[in-house]
This record gives structure tokens, C-alpha cells and sequence, in this order.
């Protein structure tokens, strides 16, 4: 059997509009529409190959509906200018690409597409209508099929609407589709339906009579309210049924053999990709043969092509068009004119060369990975691409040639260093100034930094400097392994050769240089993200290295009575697990703890390794601890070992003999989110749930004389989602400040907030929280030991109550599938790259991931934000307190007890005050002499 596929071009390029972010040309003409809906026809023709096809458009003007309604769609507003400049371009773009345009006056899209169904379905050819308008449903049938736009787009097979697929999802068949919308009415095209009847109350009305017509003819049965409001709306409802009811009868111009594939209008689309600056579809256009059919042709017949004409290749569009502005590509330079510099005059005239250069990349060769312990090797500059010198300073293997004078050499660089005026830009400057820091050198004129750089613009890549040069110059770089040896061999680099290492090291600053040159103008060419790395990012390299500078006082001894302690805990933990075995056993072991519980035990394994065996991990062994009593030792058993290895015996050894603090360091380019990772130690995932781990933070203290402030900002993601999704009861509980646990507790139990109890307001917390995580009714119901069925009601309970965030989740969930990224309040890209992926769990994950980054990646950014007001404050009033900590969404500091009572004022201030969301930010502050008690 023959298909036509029908497409509703008006959804589609509204759908577009608000799907995509503000595209532009260089000319500031905007393109996100045209992209969008030239991307989705590419999808749709990949997943629907056809025989015919058409792309139907609403026409200007009035239509029959006007006539018959004065108020017919008299709410939406006008259109956008941004989009009505993009309709004409599309509609050329579409033709040219071989698409039969339908527009006719007088009748909508609707109609059209209704009337060429019937007539394809009179000639049994098979018809598939792809729109996001749930009107078009009323059109299905055996022959009739309905996609969802932007869903199925992506596979998401529930979306295609055949007779049963209405019927499930919208609780009655096709056939009825019509009376259903007259009950409800179309909000979105101003046709009312019965006051305070919606689709449960339609679907429950029209099971029960069968038709709107029976409905009617029983109306002086029905009770209550919504039977008066029937009664009353009953003159209207033929009126409606006129407006609702597609008119499949309408006179077209088209027959079916219209709608056969046509040829591509090559010349016209070059002129528009060269228009609209869509360099990789015209690339993909010149590599066509000269009569290439229309894009549903071409799937078949053109197998070597790729993106927009060949849905083989699906990722290509969506991998070219991710710069709202496309910029000239960076040309590689790779002719290597690196010099070592050993002499006194090679040194003065590169000293000009960096002093006379608008840009200078610098890098350091040392003898360690830890910042606060690395000394000085040697130096590398590059102020142009393909050329660079390397400085060696202390290479001190046998016959190394002599080199320059260590301090006389640092005191010249040191000038030039501290110089603010002279701009550098380097690959993770951070750990280059901690460097110079270690001898006394205080780099200035940071200017730009390519590992922030390759974050801020691809957060899910990898950001070393090897792969960023294969991945944005095409080139193979020398790997630190082939010139310091591998693993025992390796040397540290003052004993690698001063020939090997000029080449290492100067195409280091010769390559960082050039992946400046190709990274920034792409950031800069996208006003979100030039905000991003210009404001929030590089600010935040500044004031994590004085944070990590000024580390944290530990109470060593306190800490070695806590190891010593938890110590004898596990001794008798690990007495417990024998005695509950029956056996001694090596409670480390995988194997024999499977032995031990599935074999011996008899208990029944709830999940498998990969290679089959069953599991006993951490949540493995959290649901056996329900019924079990040796898997609850074991996991207390494995929490305290944790505390003891990572922290308590841990942490006196890496004091710093020179300071007599702990320094840890902060990554910025690791989570995706934008949040920051610690490590060695990592300071952010001490447990605060247990006694134990509470008490390892009293050994985080205050100096004498001092106190340890701590700020954290007050159920932050809960606010900030209540700003992303608008949602009209969130946001009004955070304005009068309420409790939004209690507050939505009240809203799911159905009971006046007073009345709420603990463990009411504590289900809500975890509702709250679990919901924004993406958490299902299983994982609900996990957590709250209760029912599937339970947790499903109060998640369909809670969405009744806060329907913004339900249609946030949604809304997100198809923007990132459209995207490949979700976005945070201040526009940093949070990339979730399995959002399409063919593995059902991959993508549930990816959905999950898309919903909850917005909101832990605008926290992220908010203090981050907040650090850098902080950290500016106590410069400008030149204050003793210094900043020590950022865990998650808390500052710490150490404050002198003459400055308390000022920080205690300004510092929350600072922190509420960095962004204007639409509720307001509360920052929380505590004072303690050590860590915990601050809390």
C-alpha cells in the first residue's frame, strides 16, 4: 500500500519557534524557526518514507470559522516579528527541497490536511498526518495515522496515534474525539467548552451515554454543578461542534498526484544557506550530484549523502548547527618554530616579543601534579601560532646543558608575570599560578583560559589538551608519557632532556594558543555563553585559587581520636557480621560475601553483576537491610570503613607542612552541571547524616580569635524551579515565605497547613526533592516504604496541585531532545547526549538529567556567582576574613571575632542579591567554632 505523509507546517513552525534558542545571522536575521523545521522535516522523512507528501500551511486571512465565532482564536497574541520574517524564507526552503506547499484561503491547515486524508484514504492510499495539534485526532482511523511532532521524532512510539493509540490516550475512540473536544473546549483556539469540565469528567460522560448527542438528550440527569454548567452551555454546543469539527469537504486545488517527490532546486537552496549562513548544509549541497530527487526520494536513492539530505547520518544537523552564530573556521598551524631559550639575549628579545604581543600564552614545566607542593622546571611562551620558546630553569640530569640563572631568570619573568597589562592565556591557568605563587610570583593579566573555555562550550567532552587539539585543530600532540616514560619508568621533567622537553613544552603554549583562536570566537559570537565564561567561569578560577591558598585549619589530634574510635566500631561490626553469618568471612570481598548471602543465607539476589553474578552493592544491599539483619552491619560496616580511609586517618596526612592546613582543589571542568568537584581532599561529600561523619567536620576549626561562618542558600533548587516553571502556587508560597514542605503537604493530604504533621510535611520533603530528581512512583515508593499505588497518587496529586511544574518537566524533556541541551537561568549549556539514544534506560536517564540540570546548574552558577561578590567584598574593605570552603550551595569562611558581626550582616546580602529570580533568595547564616557547630 502507497503512504502520503502530511505534514502541518503551521505547528511545526511554531513549535519550532519556541523550541529552538535565538539563532541569528551575521546580519542579525533571525533563523531558528527555519532550522527547527527543515531539521524536523529531515526526521520525519527518515521514520516515514512516503510516496506522496505535502507540507500544509495556514494561509493569511479570515477563514469560515471568523465568520461563524467573532472571538474564534481571539487570545493568542500576535505574531513575534522574529518568527513572521522567517515564514517566507521557510516556505522557499521547503519548496526547493522538494516539499509540495500547500496554503489555502479561506479554510486553515486543518482542513486542507483533512481533505486530502479522505481522499487519499478513497484511493486506499495510507495517510500519515505528523502535527503536535491533538484536533487532527479526530481524523484517525484504520487508514489514518497521527504523529506527534516533536516527539516521535525522536522514537517515542506512544506518540503515534492509530485508533488504539487514541483510545489510550485519550481514554475514548476516534469516532468521539469531536464530542470530547466540545466538552472540554480548545483554550488555545478560544472555543469554550462546558465550565468545569475537563477530559476525566468527558471521558467518564461520554463511557456512559456513548455519544455528546446521548449527553444531551440525559443532561436533566446529571448532578451537582457540572450538570447545571451543561444545561446552560447546551445552545452553544452546536456552535462549537462547527468550529471544532475539521471540514474534510472543503475544495482544494490538489490532487493526490500532486503530492508526488519532486526535484531539488539546488540554486535556490544555495542562495538561502548562504543567506541564513547554513555553511554545513551548503558543504553537504555542493557534494550532491547535480538532479538530486526530493528529500523522501533521496533516503533511498542517495546513500553516500548526509545531514539534511540523507537521515542516515541524524546527528549531523544537530551537531553543525549548535553555534547560534556561526564563525570563520580556525585554520591549524602546524609548522613548529620552537626555540629554547638558554641565553640572555634569546630571553631579553622574547621578553619584548611577550611585552609588544596583544596575547601571550604562557605554561610551566614542574616537578609535581600537587599545586601547593610544584616548583619551576622551566617556562613556555607563544605569542603566535606555530611558533614558541621553551625556558628550562632546572632540568638537573647528568650532562644537562647549563641554562640561565634560576633567580636572576624569575626576577626578569616575574615583570612580566605580575604585568596586568599584559594579557596570558593558558590551559588551566589555576594550577600555573599556585605555581608561580610557590615562588613568590603573583600572576596577573588573566585573560583567557581554554580549559574554561572547552567547558563552558562543551561541558559533556573531555577538556585535556591533547584531545581538544585532535577534536578543534585536526592535530596529534605529544603526550607527556612519551617524554617522562610510563608508570615505574616515569621520570619527573626536570630529568627529562632539555631537548625532548623544548618540543613537549613550547608546543604546549604554541597549541593553547591556537585552540584560543579556534574555541574563543565561537564563545564569544553567543551572548549566553560569552556571560557565562566571561562572568561566572573565568571570576571563579581567581577565587578558587585564593580559596584553595588559603586552605582550612584541621584538629589533627581530634581527628586521630575519631580514627582510633571508629576503629574499634568496626572490630565490633565486623564480630556482629561473623556471629550473623556463622562464619568469619573477608567482609571486602565480593565473592565470599555472595557465598555468604545467596548461597549459605538462602537469600534471593534482587540484581546481577555484568557477568552475571549477584550483586552486592550499595543498593543491593539498602533493599536487603529491609528484611535482613546482616546486610544492614555490612553497609554500616562499609559507611565507617569509608570515613576512616577517606577522612579521619586520611586527612592529618595530607596537613601541609608549610601552612599546617589542609588545601584542597577545585575543579571547575568536571560535572556537567557546572558544579564544582573537590579533590585530595574532596571536602564535598563528607556524610552529614551520621553522627560520625558530623563529628568529622568539628575537626574542620577556627584559628584563635577567630569563628567559622558558614552561608548556604535556603532550599535553593526548590526555588529555583519554582522560577523555571512559573508555576503559580510554588511561586507564591516562596513570596510569602512559607514552608514549601508544609505548604505542599497541605496541597496533596487536602488539610489546612496547620494541621500538618511530621510525617506528612516529611513525605512532601521527599515529593519535593524526588520530583526534580525525576524520581518515578517506584523510586517514590522505595523511599517512603509504601505502595506503587500510593506514590503514584500523591505524584499525580502533587502535579494537579503545581501543574507549571509539570508542564516545565515536559516542555524541558522535548526542548533537549530537539537541543541536545538544557539550559540553566543564566544560559550556561547543560549537554545530556543520550536524550535520543535507541536504549530505553539510557534515555529515562538522559529525561531525568534534562529536567533536574537547569536547576542544580542555575544553583551552581548562583554561587558561584555568589564567591565572587563575596570574595570582591573582603578585598575592597580589605577585611581579615578570608574565604576557605564552597561546598555544593554553601560558602564558609573564617572570620575574626572583631569582623563577626559585620560579615554576619553583609554576607547574606551578597548572597541573595547576586540574581533577581522571581522568588526571593534566602541565604542562611551560622557561626560556630568549628565546621559543624556553624551549621
Amino acid at each position: 500500500m502507497k503512504t502520503l505523509l502530511l505534514v502541518d507546517g503551521s505547528s511545526y513552525l511554531y513549535r519550532a519557534f519556541h523550541a529552538m534558542p535565538d539563532l541569528r545571522n551575521s546580519q542579525n536575521e533571525p533563523t531558528g524557526a527555519i532550522q527547527g523545521v527543515l531539521n524536523m522535516l529531515r526526521r520525519l522523512h527518515k521514520d516515514y518514507p512516503s510516496d506522496y507528501s505535502a507540507c500544509v500551511f495556514d494561509a493569511k486571512g479570515k477563514t469560515f470559522r471568523d465568520d461563524i465565532y467573532a472571538e474564534y482564536k481571539a487570545n493568542r497574541a500576535s505574531m513575534p516579528d522574529d518568527l513572521r520574517v522567517q515564514i517566507d524564507p521557510l516556505h522557499e526552503a521547503i519548496k526547493a527541497l522538494g516539499w509540495p506547499l500547500i496554503m489555502e484561503e479561506g479554510v486553515e491547515a486543518d482542513d486542507v490536511i483533512g481533505a486530502l486524508a479522505k481522499q487519499a484514504e478513497r484511493e486506499n492510499v495510507r495517510v500519515i498526518i505528523s502535527t503536535g495539534d491533538k484536533d487532527i485526532s479526530q481524523l484517525v482511523n484504520q487508514h489514518i495515522t497521527v504523529v506527534n511532532t516533536m516527539r516521535d521524532a525522536f522514537r517515542k512510539v506512544d506518540d503515534v496515534l492509530d485508533v488504539a493509540g487514541v483510545e489510550k490516550k485519550f481514554g475514548i475512540p476516534p469516532s468521539l474525539m469531536v464530542d470530547y473536544l466540545i466538552l472540554i473546549g480548545d483554550t488555545s483556539d478560544n472555543v469554550p467548552g462546558v465550565e468545569k469540565v475537563g477530559p476525566k469528567t468527558a471521558v467518564k460522560w461520554l463511557t456512559q451515554y456513548g455519544s455528546l448527542e446521548n449527553i444531551v438528550a440525559h443532561a436533566d440527569e446529571i448532578k451537582g454543578v457540572v450538570g447545571e454548567n451543561l444545561r446552560k452551555a447546551l445552545p452553544w454546543l452546536p456552535t462549537a461542534r462547527e468550529l471544532i469539527t475539521i471540514r474534510c469537504d472543503v475544495g482544494i486545488q490538489e490532487n493526490l498526484a500532486d503530492l508526488a517527490p519532486q526535484l531539488i532546486d539546488k540554486a535556490k537552496l544555495a542562495e538561502l544557506f548562504d543567506r541564513f549562513e547554513f555553511k554545513s548544509w551548503r558543504r553537504e549541497l555542493d557534494n550532491m550530484g547535480t538532479s538530486t530527487p526530493s528529500p523522501s526520494a533521496s533516503l533511498h536513492s542517495q546513500p553516500k549523502s548526509e545531514g539534511l539530505f540523507d537521515a542516515t547520518h541524524p546527528e549531523s544537523f544537530d551537531q553543525a548547527q549548535q553555534s547560534p552564530v556561526e564563525v570563520q573556521a580556525f585554520q591549524a598551524n602546524n609548522s613548529r618554530n620552537y626555540e629554547t631559550i638558554l641565553t640572555n639575549e634569546q630571553l631579553n628579545i622574547w621578553l619584548g616579543k611577550i611585552c609588544n604581543a596583544e596575547l601571550v600564552c604562557f605554561d610551566t614545566e614542574t616537578t609535581s601534579l600537587d599545586p601547593m607542593l610544584a616548583k619551576i622546571v622551566g617556562m613556555s611562551f607563544s605569542v603566535e601560532a606555530g611558533s614558541a620558546a621553551y625556558l628550562p630553569l632546572k632540568h638537573d640530569y647528568f650532562d644537562a646543558p647549563e641554562q640561565l640563572n634560576f633567580t636572576e631568570t624569575l626576577a626578569k619573568i616575574k615583570l612580566v608575570l605580575e604585568n596586568p597589562s599584559i594579557k596570558k592565556v593558558g590551559q588551566n591557568l589555576k594550577y600555573d599560578q599556585h605555581v608561580l605563587a610557590n615562588h613568590g610570583i603573583a600572576l596577573n593579566g588573566i585573560e583567557h583560559d581554554t580549559l574554561l573555555q572547552s567547558y563552558v562550550f562543551e561541558s559533556h567532552k573531555t577538556h585535556g589538551m591533547d584531545a581538544l587539539a585532535e577534536r578543534h585543530l585536526g592535530l596529534q600532540t605529544i603526550k607527556f608519557e612519551e617524554v617522562a616514560g610510563k608508570g615505574a619508568k616515569q621520570v619527573t621533567f626536570n630529568q627529562v632532556t632539555v631537548e625532548v622537553a623544548a618540543e613537549y613544552a613550547a608546543e604546549d603554549a604554541d597549541i593553547t594558543l591556537q585552540l584560543h583562536k579556534a574555541m574563543y570566537p565561537q564563545i564569544a559570537a553567543d551572548a549566553k555563553l560569552d556571560y557565562i565564561y566571561s562572568q561566572i567561569e573565568m571570576p571563579s578560577s581567581g577565587v578558587l585559587f585564593t580559596i584553595e591558598r588559603n586552605g582550612v585549619l584541621i584538629d589533627r589530634d581530634m581527628l586521630n581520636i575519631q580514627s582510633n574510635e571508629i576503629g574499634t566500631k568496626l572490630v565490633a561490626l565486623e564480630n556482629q557480621a561473623y556471629e550473623l553469618a556463622g562464619q568469619p568471612f573477608n567482609l571486602a570481598s565480593p565473592k565470599q560475601l555472595q557465598e555468604i548471602l545467596f548461597d549459605k543465607l538462602g537469600i534471593k539476589p534482587t540484581k546481577k553483576t555484568p557477568s552475571g553474578a549477584p550483586s552486592t552493592d550499595e543498593d543491593v544491599l539498602q533493599e536487603l537491610a529491609l528484611d535482613h539483619p546482616l546486610p544492614k552491619v555490612l553497609l554500616e560496616y562499609r559507611g565507617l570503613a569509608k570515613l576512616k580511609s577517606t577522612y579521619t586517618d586520611k586527612l592529618p596526612r595530607m596537613i601541609n607542612p608549610s601552612t599546617g592546613r589542609v588545601h584542597t582543589s577545585y575543579n571547575q571542568a568536571v560535572a556537567i552541571t557546572g558544579r564544582l568537584a573537590s579533590s585530595d581532599p574532596n571536602l564535598q561529600n563528607i556524610p552529614v547524616r551520621s553522627a560520625e561523619g558530623r563529628r568529622i567536620r568539628e575537626a574542620f576549626i577556627a584559628p584563635a580569635g577567630s569563628v567559622i561562618v558558614s552561608a548556604d542558600y535556603s532550599q535553593i533548587e526548590l526555588r529555583i524551579m519554582a522560577h523555571l516553571s512559573k508555576d503559580t502556587g510554588m511561586l507564591q508560597a516562596f513570596a510569602n515565605n512559607e514552608d514549601i514542605h508544609r505548604h505542599t503537604a497541605a496541597e496533596i493530604f487536602g488539610v489546612e497547613r496547620e494541621a500538618v504533621d511530621n510525617e506528612q510535611r516529611r513525605y512532601a520533603k521527599v515529593i519535593n526533592f524526588g520530583l526534580i530528581y525525576g524520581m518515578s512512583a517506584f523510586g517514590l515508593a522505595q523511599n517512603l516504604n509504601i505502595e506503587r499505588g500510593a506514590a503514584q497518587s500523591y505524584i499525580e496529586r502533587y502535579f494537579s496541585r503545581y501543574p507549571g511544574v509539570r508542564e516545565y518537566m515536559q516542555n524541558t524533556r522535548e526542548s533537549a531532545k530537539q537541543k541536545g541541551y538544557v539550559e540553566t537561568y543564566f544560559g550556561r549549556r547543560l549537554w545530556v547526549p543520550e536524550i535520543n539514544s535507541a536504549n530505553g534506560q539510557r534515555r529515562a536517564g538522559a529525561e531525568r538529567a534534562a529536567i533536574n540540570a537547569p536547576m542544580q546548574g542555575t544553583a551552581a552558577d548562583l554561587i558561584k556567582l555568589a564567591m565572587i561578590a563575596v570574595d570582591k567584598w573582603l578585598r575592597v574593605e580589605k577585611l581579615k576574613s578570608k574565604l576557605i570552603m564552597q561546598v555544593h550551595d554553601e560558602l564558609v569562611l573564617e572570620v575574626p571575632e572583631s569582623e563577626l558581626e559585620l560579615v554576619k550582616t553583609t554576607l547574606p546580602k551578597l548572597m541573595e542579591n547576586v540574581a533577581k529570580l522571581d522568588v526571593p533568595l534566602l541565604a542562611e547564616v551560622g557561626v560556630g567554632s568549628n565546621w559543624e557547630s556553624a551549621h
